[in-house]
């Protein structure tokens, strides 16, 4: 009888101990699932966190780069009408030089033939050749009873001072027309001067912005390869999270009553093994 208590002991004692090495693994089991629930879902948060600034990141550098586009095309507009006014520009200021060479080249064709109209009527009324040559040519005789005396033509005076005045008008008309050539030429210079600051300035922001979007480029580039690798991350952190749910639910539910039900059924046999201890 005795020996068969005493292996009835054993068997309770080794139920015992398998009880206990079952709450102990159990309860390494809980904190197991607890500290791996803990950090997948401290890791999906972060990572979570990190796709929507990518996200954000990848949306402000797409705006970016439309705007800088859009500056970068306005500065290309600007640098053709600059270009098409400076050569329409040109073009106008080569016809009014043409017109102006025509202008001053009638004026001097009209002050030569009047000069020389002039110097003949001077020569002949105001140095008295005319008189000469009628003195010379039998003046002195008397002239038949219906021609009067020869006398200089008393008008010579006006035609002469009509003449003169209209070369002076010639002559103003020409120094006009030089002044408004030296200001419209000097006015040309000027404006190409200003576009051609323009035009670099121009350039220069459109390299600049050209040189800004290729960056904006890459960093857009670099941030869709981010968020792709961070997706597939959370992806299977999702995926490791619900097996962990899957493992671990329902050992963190009926955690406390699996221990007490255990460490009911450990009293009980340790109380069924004191019996028999004590009926020796």
């Amino acid at each position: 009888q005795l020996d068969a208590f005493a292996k009835v002991k054993q068997l309770m004692e080794n139920m015992i101990a398998d009880l206990k090495d079952q709450q102990a693994e159990e309860v390494k089991f809980k904190d197991h699932c607890n500290e791996e629930l803990g950090s997948a879902e401290k890791t999906l948060y972060e990572k979570g966190e990190r796709r929507k600034d990518l996200e954000a990141n990848i949306d402000d550098l797409a705006n970016v780069m439309r705007k800088l586009q859009d500056e970068i095309d306005g500065a290309k507009a600007q640098i053709s009408e600059a270009q098409a006014e400076i050569k329409t520009a040109g073009q106008r200021r080569e016809d009014e030089y043409k017109e102006f060479q025509a202008v001053v080249a009638d004026q001097r064709a009209t002050q030569s033939i009047l000069q020389k109209a002039l110097g003949k009527l001077k020569d002949f009324y105001h140095k008295g050749i005319g008189q000469a040559s009628f003195v010379q040519s039998g003046a002195k005789q008397k002239p038949p009873a219906k021609f009067n005396a020869y006398q200089s033509n008393a008008g010579s005076n006006s035609v002469v001072g009509l003449i003169e005045q209209i070369i002076e008008d010639s002559r103003a008309l020409e120094a006009e027309a030089s002044a408004g050539e030296r200001a419209a030429q000097a006015s040309y210079e000027q404006f190409v001067r200003d576009s051609n600051v323009l035009l670099g300035g121009l350039r220069e922001a459109a390299v600049t912005k050209t040189r800004n979007s290729a960056a904006a480029k890459g960093d857009k580039a670099t941030a869709g390869a981010d968020l792709e690798s961070t997706t597939g991350e959370l992806e299977s952190l999702t995926v490791y999270q619900s097996d962990l749910h899957g493992r671990c639910d329902f050992v963190l539910k009926n955690f406390n009553a699996r221990q007490k039900a255990r460490l009911q059924e450990i009293e009980a046999i340790q109380g069924a093994k004191a019996i028999l201890a004590g009926s020796k």
